[in-house]
């Protein structure tokens, strides 16, 4: 596999600290409250809305293109902005880029290992929790299918240690992540923050909007809602009195339950909910199962 991708030890080196790079900073676009307020992105031209990668590479290609082209350290490699945002873009045209990206966004990237393990600690369940030492060693270099460029894969002792990951996602995101709770303070943080931005949503990453973009962050939120912001959900914010759930389909869902869900749904000014529940009074649609 090092001959089909023509490394050499030089090679492999300047790639290791590619990778680190757009580790580092393929989520420096972030909202604040990371994916809670990513609803209230512009639209695009073409009708799409943005989504936080889009921040990341504005970020990078125009307020760190100094720091990282100009800094001694990367003297060694000459690394552009434009080389780390093309990772995680995947729009490098190197064999070599496209084939680490994988560590960056893939259904095995290090960030997704990362959280899913640190998440589950500091929640204090066991949900997110898989052979990391195991997946990491057994992971290889696999041939591209079709003239596509090589991929991450596993070997046969590692495919356990790979299910145990997909399962431990599936748990956090149905046991933690949509918990009724923590989803009805997802509503009631964008509730406030539609009163707060600017015609209701965020700058776009462009030039002459991106600054302003970066200036909001948790800190800002935090202070704005201290400070009486946010309407009814800053206040519900404030008093930790979230609305609650009043209906909720089974996990797996007949079509029975879904008729019931879409009325309850449709009636009274309550809002439907896309991962399987309805709260009391809420004004906001949570999205389905992300990508993060």
């Amino acid at each position: 596999m090092t001959s089909e991708l023509a490394y050499n030890d030089a090679g492999l080196k300047r790639d290791r600290q590619l990778v680190r790079f757009a580790a580092l900073l393929h989520d420096v676009g972030h909202a604040p409250f990371s994916h809670a307020a990513e609803d209230l992105f512009p639209e695009q031209e073409n009708g799409k809305r943005y989504v936080h990668e889009d921040y990341s590479v504005a970020a990078i290609k125009m307020e760190l293109r100094k720091a990282i082209e100009e800094h001694p350290l990367n003297a060694n490699y000459g690394f552009r902005a434009d080389d780390i945002a093309a990772m995680i873009e995947g729009s490098a045209g190197a064999k070599q880029s496209v084939f680490w990206r994988d560590l960056i966004t893939g259904q095995m990237d290090a960030d997704r290992m990362d959280y899913l393990l640190r998440d589950s600690y500091h929640a204090g369940v066991q949900y997110g929790r898989f052979d990391l030492n195991r997946l990491i060693s057994t992971m290889r270099a696999i041939p591209g299918a079709d003239g596509h460029p090589p991929r991450l894969g596993i070997t046969e002792g590692g495919v356990h240690a790979a299910e145990a990951l997909v399962l431990a996602r599936y748990f956090m995101f149905t046991q933690v992540y949509f918990h009724k709770t923590r989803v009805a303070y997802d509503v009631h943080l964008r509730g406030a923050m539609n009163e707060v931005l600017p015609k209701g949503h965020f700058p776009r990453p462009v030039d002459g909007e991106l600054k302003q973009y970066l200036g909001w962050d948790d800190w800002k939120v935090l202070g704005l809602l201290s400070d009486g912001k946010g309407g009814e959900h800053g206040v519900r914010l404030r008093n930790r009195d979230h609305y609650r759930r009043i209906f909720h389909t089974p996990e797996v869902s007949v079509e029975k339950d879904l008729e019931q869900f879409s009325a309850c749904g449709t009636a009274g000014g309550i809002a439907a909910l896309r991962v399987g529940f309805v709260l009391g009074k809420a004004t906001g649609v949570a999205t389905g199962l992300p990508d993060w």
